[in-house]
């Protein structure tokens, strides 16, 4: 009896209105949403890799890969081989913990894809379907959760392969992780203060009453995006993974599958961070110009608009992430870390302050979210940036390739090698 009852409330999952009979509708477009969403998620990814290294030639001047299919079949290529390769496994390694930490990488990546919305409502002959294959009430919570996870099959991956120089990848990555994981969701505090709800849909709905949240909370997003490249390990901040001194970081000791896995995993998070970007930022799937797709009428056509404009947001942090990487050198590990402990963290704490002050003031005012509302968050964003840039920073503090030698000493520096050199000329 309690079997029964539990499929009965499975299937009433979408709509609790409605009986067990007519509920199996929803049931199955759950089912289909997860095969579709997943299949498009892992082919994408795979599709990633060939950009990674067209967009890297395209800024280097070069070929990139075209020889198997024109270039266009390289990944089922590059698949077929790390199928084929042999599985390696190296003497004194941790053996469970070895095999489990690839998975333990990957996982966590695919599942936040599961509460994030990727378009406006669907209108069926069985009622409305919403985009999106979980649609949770404490959505940003759970992708919070989730991608925290990652983590540990890093760790893992570094302890058990019983190698020095994954161990050290393993190690930075977690402290990585860890001090920007802390700015990412404080960054976010802002977002929660605007919207008044942890749900993603709730989050585009108020976007498209009060503008995109990249307008009134730039500095947020700001913090979030340095923070998503941090936690991606993605340049600047591959040094868990830096070959010029780690070789190649936590996945020294994988081959085949389980090596192809972490990569996988890294593609797998910059879609997640790019979708996130997207929707809380950026309005997600919302369409511009109309509320049809936020209360209705719906349409099927307006649903694929918002799908389209969804997918046409995530492309362009993707190529952001793959333009960075191939521009941008790397930090310094005490860089990193300072950048993320003394700079980010506080900004992030004095943000919330101030954007809590703002809107209470707004409120005490009486003042509603609406276009003043958000022109005068964006004024004072405007402020905050040319304090924050122009006259703090001076584009010292966010750069790989600044030292913290102050000036003076290092134009004594090259004074002292000047001399040194001109005498070893006079001296021959």
């Amino acid at each position: 009896m309690s079997a029964f009852h539990g499929i009965s409330a499975l299937l009433q999952a979408a709509d609790p209105n409605l009986p067990p009979i007519r509920g199996m509708p929803f049931f199955l477009f759950t089912i289909v949403k997860m095969i579709i969403i997943f299949t498009i998620y892992m082919v994408g990814v795979a599709m990633l890799t060939l950009a990674e290294r067209k967009i890297s030639a395209w800024i280097q001047d070069r070929h990139g890969p075209n020889r198997v299919g024109k270039g266009w079949l390289q990944p089922a290529a590059d698949g077929l081989k790390n199928f084929m390769k042999e599985e390696t496994m190296p003497a004194g390694v941790n053996k469970p913990l070895f095999v489990l930490a690839p998975i333990l990488s990957f996982i966590p990546a695919l599942t936040a894809w599961c509460v994030i919305p990727f378009g406006a409502p669907m209108p069926t002959r069985w009622g409305r379907i919403d985009l999106v294959v979980a649609d949770l009430p404490v959505g940003f919570l759970f992708i919070l959760a989730i991608t925290s996870l990652g983590v540990y099959g890093i760790v893992l991956a570094g302890w058990s392969s019983n190698n020095k120089y994954a161990l050290l990848g393993g190690l930075r990555s977690s402290a990585q992780m860890v001090s920007y994981e802390i700015s990412m969701g404080m960054s976010t505090i802002p977002i929660l203060l605007l919207a008044g709800n942890v749900s993603l849909n709730s989050i585009i709905n108020q976007q498209a009453w009060g503008g995109w949240n990249v307008v009134n909370l730039t500095v947020a997003f700001f913090i979030f995006m340095v923070a998503a490249f941090a936690e991606t390990n993605r340049l600047p901040f591959d040094l868990p993974e830096a070959e010029s001194e780690l070789i190649a970081g936590y996945h020294t000791e994988y081959s085949a599958m389980k090596f192809s896995l972490f990569f996988i995993a890294e593609y797998a998070s910059m879609v997640t961070a790019s979708a996130l970007m997207a929707t809380l930022f950026f309005g997600g799937w919302d369409v511009p110009f109309t509320a049809r797709d936020n209360i209705g009428p719906f349409s099927k056509w307006l649903s694929l608009l918002s799908i389209g404009i969804f997918l046409a947001k995530i492309l362009f942090f993707l190529f952001l992430f793959m333009w960075v990487r191939w521009t941008v050198p790397r930090f310094r590990y005490d860089q990193l870390m300072s950048l993320g402990w003394k700079f980010m963290l506080p900004l992030a704490l004095i943000y919330i302050v101030l954007i809590a002050a703002v809107m209470l003031g707004l409120s005490a005012a009486g003042i509603d979210q609406g276009f003043l509302y958000a022109t005068i968050l964006g004024s004072i964003n405007v402020v905050v940036i040319i304090v924050l840039f122009a006259i703090l920073d001076r584009g010292r503090i966010i750069s790989p390739a600044y030292g913290r030698m102050h000036p003076r000493e290092v134009e004594r520096l090259r004074q002292v090698t000047r001399r040194a050199a001109l005498a070893a000329e006079v001296g021959r």
